[in-house]
């Protein structure tokens, strides 16, 4: 199950989607949660699957590697199916059993929050797959640039998450070769109840939280060596530049947006 977690893992290429400004990307990532939200009807949710089908094709990262990350989630999306299916009221009922009831307006409500909740994640999960942590690091600091004038720190928020973002693999990582040495000493965190299998977590909760703080330390250390400082009089390597394509997937971005909003309005 560890090895599903994919979030914040980067898969180098030379497609398009590679090439993008990091800064689009961001943005096109909003554009789409927005456009997700503001889904209606079946034709507004078709429209978005297609456009992330078309992404994904773009980019090359395989829906294989999408599927793969909605795998640790699967319990909550399955949960929230269920709560919708089961406790939205409507008209029209198509089950009865007790205190349960499934309407035809629930089984619609339930259909579209799971489409809604795997094409959120998939979207997003799109994005980290397609953009380096500093490219990502530099895209939010650039997006965010108007905060400063407020004194808000906004390097060292890019920076932290960033880093945040980065470090989500290598403690998965970290956790899953604790898990390999607990098992070899005998634990056992596959059977018993609810509260013996919390119990059986601590021995792997403390080393990797003992690791984790190293690590930490490890890098601050590191990166006070290198005579790193945030804020003003920090160059760049590579200047964020935007280009044709960044003008035309903006564009693209805007256009499907306004079609999701004009597909609400008349309820499709």
């Amino acid at each position: 199950m560890l090895k599903d977690i994919t979030l914040g893992q980067y898969f180098p290429g030379t497609t398009v989607a590679h090439k993008l400004d990091p800064r689009t990307k961001i943005l096109l990532v909003v554009l789409y949660i927005v456009a997700l939200f503001c889904a209606k009807g079946i034709v507004g949710y078709a429209l978005m699957a297609l456009c992330l089908a078309i992404c994904v094709r773009i980019s090359k990262v395989g829906v294989k590697q999408l599927v793969r990350g909605l795998k640790p989630v699967l319990f909550i999306i399955i949960f929230t199916g269920l709560l919708n299916l089961f406790f939205v009221p409507g008209e029209t009922y198509l089950f009865e059993w007790g205190f349960l009831r499934i309407s035809l307006e629930g089984l619609r409500n339930a259909i579209f929050m799971v489409l809604r909740i795997m094409l959120l994640i998939m979207g997003t999960f799109l994005m980290t797959y397609t953009t380096s942590p500093i490219s990502l690091t530099d895209g939010l600091e650039r997006l965010l640039n108007g905060l400063k004038r407020f004194h808000v720190p906004v390097h060292e928020l890019a920076m932290m998450m960033s880093i945040a973002l980065r470090f989500i693999p290598t403690l998965i990582e970290e956790t899953d070769k604790i898990m390999s040495a607990q098992k070899a000493r005998g634990a056992d965190f596959e059977s018993g109840n609810i509260i013996q299998k919390a119990k059986a977590l601590i021995p792997i909760l403390v080393p990797l939280f003992i690791s984790a703080f190293r690590r930490a330390d490890e890098l601050a250390t590191a990166m006070e060596c290198r005579c790193y400082h945030g804020g003003e009089g920090r160059t760049k390597l590579h200047v964020l530049q935007y280009e044709r394509r960044d003008y035309i997937a903006l564009t693209i971005g805007v256009l499907v947006l306004a079609a999701v909003l004009v597909l609400r309005y008349f309820g499709i």
